[in-house]
């Protein structure tokens, strides 16, 4: 049952730490990728669709991202998508293709960036901390219903402190990695 619990909960954080990642993905860091373009939708025949589900998005060099939509009429729907998006990116339209020029951030746009991804790793650090609670609600359950017994609850619980300690020691090194990264010139 302890093993039960603690791998749920590894789980539930894991998941945690993913969606942080991905978090972090859409934060641009003033280098081209992919993963930028993650949240932004595009009108496509009444239905709001992920660029990626519309097309060919690859790094073309450092700074810039290469948009080839699957059909050409696309283009100007996901130039707009683009535009109106919060990325303050300006699509360049070349024939067939999308480039993305990623423009450099100034000092400024790195310390708002920071305090972002900084606000992100801390609503992290909580939902490790509630997932924490959850399972330790749950082995107090047990112990009230007498299927384990206080020793076996009391281990329970530091194992599931040792985990959440390890997470978000997880969640400070990918904080510290963003923030080396939107820092970096």
């Amino acid at each position: 049952m302890i093993d039960d619990i603690k791998e749920d909960a590894e789980q539930r954080m894991d998941k945690t730490l993913e969606s942080l990642d991905s978090t972090f993905a859409r934060i641009r860091t003033g280098r081209a990728h992919p993963g930028i373009l993650d949240g932004v939708l595009v009108s496509y025949y009444g239905n709001d669709t992920p660029i990626k589900q519309m097309a060919n998005v690859v790094v073309e060099d450092g700074r810039t991202l290469l948009i080839t939509p699957w059909e050409k009429n696309t283009i100007g729907d996901i130039e707009k998508a683009i535009l109106k998006s919060d990325l303050g990116l300006n699509p360049a339209t070349a024939s067939e293709n999308i480039r993305l020029p990623m423009p450099p951030l100034t000092e400024e746009n790195r310390r708002e960036l920071t305090r972002v991804a900084k606000g992100e790793a801390e609503n992290a650090r909580v939902a490790i901390r509630n997932i924490r609670r959850d399972a330790n609600n749950d082995l107090k359950e047990f112990l009230k219903e007498k299927e384990i017994t206080e020793d076996d609850a009391r281990k329970g619980e530091e194992l599931v402190q040792k985990l959440t300690d390890t997470k978000i020691k997880e969640v400070d090194s990918r904080l510290e990695t963003k923030e080396s990264d939107l820092m970096e010139i």
